[in-house]
Protein backbone atom coordinates (compact mmCIF):
# COMPACT_ATOMS: atom_id res chain seq x y z
CA UNK A 1 0.00 0.00 0.00
CA UNK A 2 1.29 3.43 -0.89
CA UNK A 3 2.38 5.73 1.89
CA UNK A 4 -0.08 8.34 3.10
CA UNK A 5 1.03 11.75 1.78
CA UNK A 6 2.92 13.80 4.33
CA UNK A 7 1.62 16.96 2.62
CA UNK A 8 -1.73 17.07 0.81
CA UNK A 9 -3.50 20.04 -0.76
CA UNK A 10 -6.93 19.74 -2.33
CA UNK A 11 -8.47 22.54 -4.42
CA UNK A 12 -6.62 25.23 -2.47
CA UNK A 13 -7.49 28.82 -3.37
CA UNK A 14 -5.87 31.98 -2.01
CA UNK A 15 -6.80 35.56 -2.82
CA UNK A 16 -5.15 38.79 -1.72
CA UNK A 17 -7.92 41.29 -2.27
CA UNK A 18 -8.91 40.82 -5.93
CA UNK A 19 -5.61 39.18 -6.82
CA UNK A 20 -5.60 35.40 -7.12
CA UNK A 21 -2.38 33.84 -5.76
CA UNK A 22 -3.42 30.17 -5.82
CA UNK A 23 -6.11 28.65 -8.03
CA UNK A 24 -7.42 25.17 -7.28
CA UNK A 25 -4.06 23.68 -6.29
CA UNK A 26 -3.96 19.89 -5.80
CA UNK A 27 -0.75 18.37 -4.47
CA UNK A 28 0.32 15.13 -2.79
CA UNK A 29 3.84 14.81 -1.38
CA UNK A 30 5.07 11.48 -0.04
CA UNK A 31 7.42 11.12 2.96
CA UNK A 32 11.01 11.43 1.77
CA UNK A 33 10.16 13.35 -1.41
CA UNK A 34 12.49 16.12 -2.54
CA UNK A 35 10.20 18.32 -4.62
CA UNK A 36 11.08 21.59 -6.30
CA UNK A 37 8.60 24.22 -7.46
CA UNK A 38 9.88 26.08 -10.51
CA UNK A 39 8.43 29.20 -12.04
CA UNK A 40 8.86 32.90 -12.58
CA UNK A 41 8.67 35.38 -9.73
CA UNK A 42 5.02 35.97 -8.87
CA UNK A 43 3.89 32.55 -10.10
CA UNK A 44 2.55 31.53 -6.68
CA UNK A 45 5.46 29.43 -5.38
CA UNK A 46 6.00 31.42 -2.19
CA UNK A 47 2.30 31.52 -1.36
CA UNK A 48 2.10 27.76 -1.80
CA UNK A 49 4.93 27.20 0.69
CA UNK A 50 3.48 29.73 3.13
CA UNK A 51 0.15 27.87 3.08
CA UNK A 52 1.93 24.61 3.95
CA UNK A 53 3.89 26.44 6.67
CA UNK A 54 0.61 27.87 8.07
CA UNK A 55 1.76 31.44 7.66
CA UNK A 56 -1.06 32.06 5.17
CA UNK A 57 -4.59 30.73 5.53
CA UNK A 58 -6.22 29.79 2.21
CA UNK A 59 -9.66 31.10 1.30
CA UNK A 60 -10.86 27.60 0.45
CA UNK A 61 -9.68 24.04 0.03
CA UNK A 62 -8.11 21.46 2.30
CA UNK A 63 -4.53 21.35 3.64
CA UNK A 64 -3.10 18.37 5.52
CA UNK A 65 0.43 18.20 6.91
CA UNK A 66 1.59 15.01 8.67
CA UNK A 67 -2.03 13.84 8.64
CA UNK A 68 -3.24 16.99 10.43
CA UNK A 69 -5.97 19.18 8.96
CA UNK A 70 -4.16 22.46 9.52
CA UNK A 71 -7.22 24.62 8.91
CA UNK A 72 -9.01 22.93 11.82
CA UNK A 73 -5.91 22.54 14.00
CA UNK A 74 -3.54 25.38 13.04
CA UNK A 75 -1.14 24.91 15.96
CA UNK A 76 -0.84 21.12 15.97
CA UNK A 77 2.41 19.66 14.67
CA UNK A 78 4.20 22.94 13.93
CA UNK A 79 7.38 21.48 15.43
CA UNK A 80 7.52 19.00 12.54
CA UNK A 81 8.20 21.81 10.05
CA UNK A 82 11.19 24.01 9.30
CA UNK A 83 10.88 27.04 7.03
CA UNK A 84 13.51 29.18 5.30
CA UNK A 85 11.82 32.17 3.70
CA UNK A 86 12.56 35.61 2.27
CA UNK A 87 12.08 36.98 5.79
CA UNK A 88 14.74 35.70 8.17
CA UNK A 89 12.41 35.57 11.22
CA UNK A 90 15.41 36.60 13.29
CA UNK A 91 15.61 39.22 16.04
CA UNK A 92 18.07 41.89 14.94
CA UNK A 93 19.04 43.06 18.43
CA UNK A 94 19.85 39.55 19.64
CA UNK A 95 23.08 37.73 18.93
CA UNK A 96 23.19 34.70 16.68
CA UNK A 97 23.43 32.43 19.72
CA UNK A 98 20.55 34.20 21.49
CA UNK A 99 18.35 33.85 18.42
CA UNK A 100 18.89 30.10 18.27
CA UNK A 101 18.48 29.87 22.03
CA UNK A 102 15.06 31.52 21.71
CA UNK A 103 13.91 29.05 19.06
CA UNK A 104 15.35 26.12 21.02
CA UNK A 105 13.12 27.09 23.93
CA UNK A 106 10.08 27.26 21.64
CA UNK A 107 10.70 23.64 20.67
CA UNK A 108 11.70 22.49 24.17
CA UNK A 109 14.94 21.03 22.83
CA UNK A 110 17.14 18.88 25.03
CA UNK A 111 20.89 19.64 25.11
CA UNK A 112 19.99 22.94 23.47
CA UNK A 113 23.39 24.62 23.84
CA UNK A 114 25.20 21.69 22.22
CA UNK A 115 22.76 21.72 19.31
CA UNK A 116 23.11 25.49 18.90
CA UNK A 117 26.92 25.28 18.78
CA UNK A 118 26.68 22.44 16.26
CA UNK A 119 24.24 24.41 14.09
CA UNK A 120 26.45 27.51 14.14
CA UNK A 121 29.50 25.45 13.18
CA UNK A 122 27.57 23.84 10.33
CA UNK A 123 26.60 27.20 8.79
CA UNK A 124 30.04 28.70 9.44
CA UNK A 125 28.95 31.25 12.04
CA UNK A 126 30.66 29.88 15.15
CA UNK A 127 33.01 32.87 15.25
CA UNK A 128 30.05 35.26 15.01
CA UNK A 129 27.91 33.58 17.69
CA UNK A 130 28.05 36.59 20.02
CA UNK A 131 27.50 39.27 17.37
CA UNK A 132 24.12 40.98 17.02
CA UNK A 133 22.23 40.00 13.90
CA UNK A 134 21.72 43.63 12.88
CA UNK A 135 25.41 43.71 11.97
CA UNK A 136 25.16 40.63 9.72
CA UNK A 137 25.31 40.73 5.95
CA UNK A 138 22.41 39.30 3.94
CA UNK A 139 24.36 36.09 3.38
CA UNK A 140 25.14 35.68 7.09
CA UNK A 141 21.48 36.23 7.96
CA UNK A 142 20.50 33.55 5.43
CA UNK A 143 23.00 31.13 6.98
CA UNK A 144 21.54 31.78 10.43
CA UNK A 145 18.00 31.36 9.06
CA UNK A 146 18.98 27.91 7.81
CA UNK A 147 20.37 27.05 11.24
CA UNK A 148 17.13 28.27 12.84
CA UNK A 149 14.93 26.25 10.50
CA UNK A 150 16.85 23.00 11.03
CA UNK A 151 17.76 23.31 14.71
CA UNK A 152 14.88 21.04 15.83
CA UNK A 153 15.53 18.41 13.13
CA UNK A 154 12.11 18.76 11.43
CA UNK A 155 10.45 16.07 9.32
CA UNK A 156 9.60 18.56 6.56
CA UNK A 157 11.84 21.38 5.38
CA UNK A 158 10.30 24.21 3.34
CA UNK A 159 12.66 26.52 1.48
CA UNK A 160 11.77 29.65 -0.47
CA UNK A 161 14.73 30.74 -2.63
CA UNK A 162 17.16 29.46 0.05
CA UNK A 163 20.30 30.19 -1.98
CA UNK A 164 19.54 33.91 -2.11
CA UNK A 165 22.46 35.93 -0.75
CA UNK A 166 24.74 32.93 -0.20
CA UNK A 167 28.29 32.89 -1.51
CA UNK A 168 29.59 29.95 -3.53
CA UNK A 169 30.98 28.06 -0.53
CA UNK A 170 27.75 28.42 1.45
CA UNK A 171 25.65 27.47 -1.60
CA UNK A 172 27.64 24.28 -2.10
CA UNK A 173 27.34 23.47 1.61
CA UNK A 174 23.57 24.00 1.54
CA UNK A 175 23.19 21.85 -1.57
CA UNK A 176 25.13 18.99 0.03
CA UNK A 177 23.15 19.26 3.25
CA UNK A 178 19.80 19.22 1.45
CA UNK A 179 20.76 16.02 -0.32
CA UNK A 180 21.84 14.50 3.00
CA UNK A 181 18.60 15.66 4.64
CA UNK A 182 16.53 13.97 1.94
CA UNK A 183 18.72 10.84 1.97
CA UNK A 184 17.84 10.40 5.65
CA UNK A 185 14.15 10.08 4.78
CA UNK A 186 13.16 13.69 5.42
CA UNK A 187 10.88 15.64 3.07
CA UNK A 188 12.07 18.76 1.23
CA UNK A 189 9.86 21.26 -0.61
CA UNK A 190 11.81 24.05 -2.27
CA UNK A 191 10.70 26.98 -4.43
CA UNK A 192 13.08 28.65 -6.86
CA UNK A 193 13.15 30.39 -10.22
CA UNK A 194 16.74 29.20 -10.76
CA UNK A 195 16.66 25.90 -12.66
CA UNK A 196 20.22 24.85 -11.85
CA UNK A 197 19.69 25.29 -8.12
CA UNK A 198 16.49 23.30 -8.45
CA UNK A 199 18.10 20.26 -10.05
CA UNK A 200 20.57 18.96 -7.48
CA UNK A 201 19.12 16.21 -5.32
CA UNK A 202 15.47 16.69 -6.31
CA UNK A 203 13.27 13.79 -7.40
CA UNK A 204 10.14 15.65 -8.51
CA UNK A 205 9.53 19.03 -10.08
CA UNK A 206 6.36 21.08 -10.43
CA UNK A 207 6.09 24.00 -12.85
CA UNK A 208 4.00 26.77 -11.29
CA UNK A 209 2.27 29.48 -13.29
CA UNK A 210 -0.44 32.01 -12.36
CA UNK A 211 -1.23 30.27 -9.10
CA UNK A 212 -1.59 26.81 -10.62
CA UNK A 213 0.60 23.73 -10.77
CA UNK A 214 0.75 23.59 -14.53
CA UNK A 215 2.75 20.39 -14.81
CA UNK A 216 4.53 17.82 -12.63
CA UNK A 217 7.53 16.00 -14.05
CA UNK A 218 10.32 13.60 -13.12
CA UNK A 219 13.36 12.59 -15.14
CA UNK A 220 17.02 13.28 -15.80
CA UNK A 221 18.57 16.73 -15.44
CA UNK A 222 18.65 17.06 -19.23
CA UNK A 223 14.96 16.18 -19.50
CA UNK A 224 13.98 18.66 -16.77
CA UNK A 225 15.97 21.41 -18.51
CA UNK A 226 14.23 20.64 -21.81
CA UNK A 227 10.74 20.55 -20.27
CA UNK A 228 11.27 23.72 -18.24
CA UNK A 229 12.56 25.69 -21.22
CA UNK A 230 9.58 24.50 -23.24
CA UNK A 231 7.24 25.46 -20.39
CA UNK A 232 8.68 28.99 -20.16
CA UNK A 233 8.46 29.46 -23.94
CA UNK A 234 4.83 28.36 -23.95
CA UNK A 235 3.97 30.75 -21.13
CA UNK A 236 5.80 33.58 -22.87
CA UNK A 237 3.80 32.88 -26.02
CA UNK A 238 0.54 32.87 -24.05
CA UNK A 239 1.15 36.38 -22.67
CA UNK A 240 2.50 37.92 -25.90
Amino acid sequence: MADTPIVRLEKVEKWFGRTSALQGVDLAVQPGDFMVFLGRNGAGKSTLLRVVARLVRPNSGRVEVCGIDVLRHPEAGRERLGFVAHSSYLYRNLTAFENLQFFARLYNLNSANDRIHEALRWVGLEKSALRQVKGFSRGMQQRLSIARATLHNPEILLLDEPFSGLDLEASELLGEWLQSFAANGKTVLMATHDLEQGLAGARRWAFVDQGRIAEEVAGTDAEIRHWYKRFLKERQRDVS
